[in-house]
């Protein structure tokens, strides 16, 4: 039955044979609430049942306490016609296990296939965003199987989830967390003209400092703002009686980002309540390349220039 390697076969039977021979339970609830988050408790289930759960939104968190048996979460998002044509791109995923992850293991169910996303026992990924991508006519699932213990008064398995894809206007982000490739390459002017106007954030400013995390393979940016264009969260805020705003923006490690004199136009996503960054053209650049494409009326939209 075990289509997996040797070495994982033993890992991966206990869910087919929980699957196959468990109950099948759905759960389904009208509320919006509901249908992006799920919180359970193992306590109310039976210890051969497969508790099914449908999430139909591109965000939201799961929390399963006291595990046991077994949690299937189908990842269903409501979309635009136009995201499922023959015609759209694919989709990417991407889950943060809490730092308290405990209890239970975490897989991605692809078209029949099973692969390990997150051990009990794997402490150094615990907190670590995992991505994957699927086709618009592929099933994926998220499969939660409870790891027998003795004492589960104190486990709980909790993640959050995005969902990113072509329906919302932007690429499906963040690229550097499935492939190091391209993360650090500088925008072209056609790239730079549509971050300013898709973006979760445009900030111009400066950079203060930046820290290096060689454990997350990160660097923070700390942004001092001279002006706030837009921001889809509040991610940079006045500190104290400065007159700037101060946020902090990441992006990986390898991208070498250092500190140095400059203004620049901050242009980036927000990913798990985080800012990383997009693009982030020196601001005399992007005025050069905005004033171009306003003469031949090319500019996807505004932006106020100084």
């Amino acid at each position: 039955m075990c289509r997996e390697p040797e070495e994982d076969r033993k890992m991966l039977c206990p869910y087919v044979w929980i699957f196959l021979t468990g109950i099948l339970h759905s759960v389904t609830s009208s509320s919006p609430e509901s249908q992006c988050n799920w919180r359970g408790s193992g306590l109310s289930l039976e210890p051969k049942l497969v508790e099914q759960v449908s999430l139909h939104c591109t965000e939201g968190a799961v929390e399963w306490l006291y595990p046991t048996g077994a949690l299937r979460l189908r990842l269903v998002p409501r979309l635009p016609m136009a995201a499922l044509g023959p015609g759209s791109g694919h989709f990417t995923a991407c889950v943060k296990p809490s730092a308290s992850f405990r209890g239970a293991q975490l897989f991605l169910e692809k078209e029949g296939e099973l692969r390990l996303m997150i051990s009990e026992g794997e402490t150094a990924m615990i907190s670590r965003v995992h991505c994957f991508t699927w086709l618009p006519h592929q099933e994926v699932a998220l499969f939660l199987q409870a790891t027998p213990h003795q004492d589960i008064s104190r486990r709980i398995s909790a993640f959050r989830y995005e969902l990113r894809g072509d329906w919302d206007g932007r690429l499906a982000l963040p690229l550097n967390k499935l492939s190091m490739e391209g993360a650090c390459r500088p925008c072209n002017d056609t790239e730079i003209l549509m971050a300013a106007c898709t973006s979760d954030y445009v900030v111009r400013g400066n950079i203060k400092s930046v820290e290096n995390n060689e454990e997350l393979q990160e660097s923070v940016i700390e942004i001092s703002a001279t002006r706030v264009h837009r921001q889809k969260f509040t991610l940079f805020h006045a500190r104290g009686h400065s007159l700037r705003s101060h946020g902090e923006i990441r992006t990986p490690i390898s991208c070498g980002v250092k500190p140095g004199p400059g203004s620049f136009l901050f242009m980036g996503w927000v990913h798990f309540g985080d800012a990383w960054l997009g693009c982030a053209p020196r601001y005399k650049d992007f005025k050069r390349v905005y004033e171009s494409a306003m003469k031949v009326h090319a500019n996807p939209c505004e932006i106020s220039l100084d």
